[in-house]
């Protein structure tokens, strides 16, 4: 399927090639939401005819595919394009990301997986192709470095780990705005997380911690909605 509309507000045509509806619905709001340019596909046939139309600058694509797999589409997508590839798949064996990566394909990421991560990945490739895209972003007191995968608050790197920096980044990308408890959830852990249910909860402490925000006026609670980054 092909976008309706050309207009984004940041570079990047991107195209899904996965024939399991949730996850090319999930991928392709969220990447809209994101201000990409996004089209799908189900099959690998078809795949190919939306590469030759769309001219995407980057694929995001699942190995088990319907007839053609997805090695055999990364194959004949390298053929014809210089398009950046990053595998899907459910499989963890290092023979499949092998065999993925000799095809031809950029990068691997193995669902479930958490959007932010594969934003980041997707934001990596992207800024090879376009180089005037900056890694280091500032709002208010906040310095966000994407490549180093750093956020500074008042000149201080804080020291995050890899969860706490995504929870922070999701939470600053729109400051001020209060983000859902499922959104959080799905965006940072995935679809397919099964762990404690206070895990945000936790998480959100540790930020707190880390932001010395005992006052609770940097991530405000939001009653029955979530959370907010207060941005001054």
């Amino acid at each position: 399927m092909l976008p309706t509309s050309q207009e984004t507000s940041r570079p990047g045509r991107i195209l899904i090639v996965d024939d399991e509806r949730g996850i090319q619905d999930f991928l392709l709001f969220g990447l809209r939401d994101e201000g990409f340019d996004v089209a799908t596909a189900s099959d690998g046939e078809e795949a190919l005819q939306v590469l030759e139309i769309f001219r995407p600058h980057i694929v995001l694509l699942d190995i088990m595919l319907p007839g053609m797999d997805g090695f055999e589409v990364c194959r004949l997508m390298k053929e014809r394009s210089r398009v950046s590839i990053i595998m899907l798949t459910a499989k963890e064996e290092v023979d499949d990301r092998v065999r993925g990566l000799s095809s031809g394909a950029d990068d691997y990421v193995v669902k479930p997986f958490a959007f932010v991560e594969l934003k980041a990945r997707i934001e990596a490739r992207l800024r090879g192709q376009f180089p005037e895209l900056t890694s280091v972003h500032r709002i208010g007191k906040f310095e966000i470095d994407k490549v180093q995968r750093l956020i500074r608050y008042e000149g201080r790197a804080l020291g995050l780990s890899r969860t706490e920096f995504s929870l922070l980044e999701l939470l600053l990308e729109k400051p001020g705005v209060a983000r859902s408890r499922e959104e959080i959830m799905q965006c940072v852990w995935g679809q397919d997380f099964h762990g404690e249910d206070n895990i945000l909860e936790v998480y959100i402490r540790y930020l707190r911690h880390k932001l010395n925000d005992t006052k609770r006026q940097l991530i405000r609670t939001v009653r029955g909605v979530g959370y907010r980054v207060e941005v001054q």
